[in-house]
Order: C-alpha cells, then structure tokens, then sequence
C-alpha cells in the first residue's frame, strides 16, 4: 500500500505491519539511532528491523494520524508534541551518536512527521545538535502562521510557551528560542510579543 506525502523519498510502501523505503544515504546513521533509541527505551519512533531482499529499509508500522497540512492546533497537541521532543532529545543526549554535540536532532519535528502525537517518523535529516535546533523550528511549525486566518500574534506568542514549558526549557535557552525560530521564518513583526511571552 502506498504510503503518500513524504518529501525526501518516493516510493515508500506500506507491507503489513511493516513501512518499506529506500535506503538513502543516511540509512545507516538512522538505523542506528532507531536501534539506540529502541535500547533506551523511547517509544516515540518506529522500530528498524533491517532490510528486504530489495534492499529496502524495514521500519515498523506506526498506526495513528499524521496530518497532511499544516494547520492550527490546540495547547494540549503542542504540549504533548513538546514532551515527545524532550523524550526524545533525553534519550540521545551524550550518546556516542550525539558525538560532542548535546543531542542528535530531528531536524524536522514538524506535525507531518508526527503520528499524534505519540511518534516522530521520517528521520532522514536526524543528525548531531543542539536542542534549540530541534525546538526552534517546533514553534515555526507547530505554533506560528502569518495566514490571514490565523490566530492573533498574542496567542501564537503563548502557544510558543506552551512549547517551551512542555519541553522544560530553562531560563537560558528561552531567551534565544525566537532567534533559533526566525532562522527557519518567523519574520520580526511581532518579536517584542514573543519575547515577552517567554520570560
């Protein structure tokens, strides 16, 4: 069964309770992540159970909703999303795979690469870093729209502490989450308002 709206690579497939996708060229770093992820005992990702005679990458099958489009969405989704990010960084961080950096990022903790919100999925550009990183580009995604029908900057602004709350971000790391955030889009129209919204 075809398995749509990746980005980075086409013809992943669904075979039972198992997701089959080519190997790319970071195939090797994400299998040992996963595996090291498995052994911490962080659920929140699929499993890696080799590859097929095609050579194919076998992941587990994760069943659940991963949205199509991004949207707005309600506190309680970008406070789970948050706390699987922090699980998730807890359980790479100083590890061998994390090298001399923090933790291993994602790189792309958006809601389309999140079976809700119980999971990450897609780890192709997984690789060392720093959390803000990794939670920078979760406000952009998960919490801040320049769509006419978006929410007031005001309530984007909390949502983004909402975030960083539910993540556990300290006093320090607040203070540059907005710049980690503009290097992916948030322009500084109303960057007194999400400053303000953190201390």
């Amino acid at each position: 069964m075809p398995l749509s709206g990746g980005r980075i690579t086409p013809g992943v497939v669904r075979v039972g309770r198992t997701v089959r996708r080519a190997a790319t060229a970071s195939s090797s770093f994400v299998a040992e992540l996963l595996d090291d992820l498995q052994r911490e005992g962080f659920t929140g990702a699929p499993r890696h159970l080799g590859f097929d005679t095609a050579g194919r990458e076998i992941l587990s099958y994760l069943p659940g909703w991963v949205p199509a489009r991004f949207q707005s969405w309600t506190d309680p989704q970008v406070a789970a999303a948050g706390s699987l990010l922090r699980s998730f960084h807890d359980a790479t961080r100083s590890s061998r795979l994390a090298g001399r950096h923090p933790v291993v990022c994602h790189h792309d903790p958006g809601p389309n690469n999140t079976v809700f919100a119980a999971a990450f999925i897609d780890f192709d550009t997984a690789a060392p870093g720093d959390p803000l990183e990794d939670l920078g580009y979760m406000a952009w995604t998960w919490c801040i729209s320049s769509k006419p029908t978006a929410p007031p900057a005001t309530v984007q602004a909390a949502q983004v502490r909402v975030l960083a709350d539910a993540y556990g971000l300290d006093a320090a790391s607040r203070s540059r989450l907005i710049d980690a955030e503009q290097e992916h889009a948030y322009t500084s129209a109303n960057r007194k308002t999400f400053d303000a919204a953190l201390d």
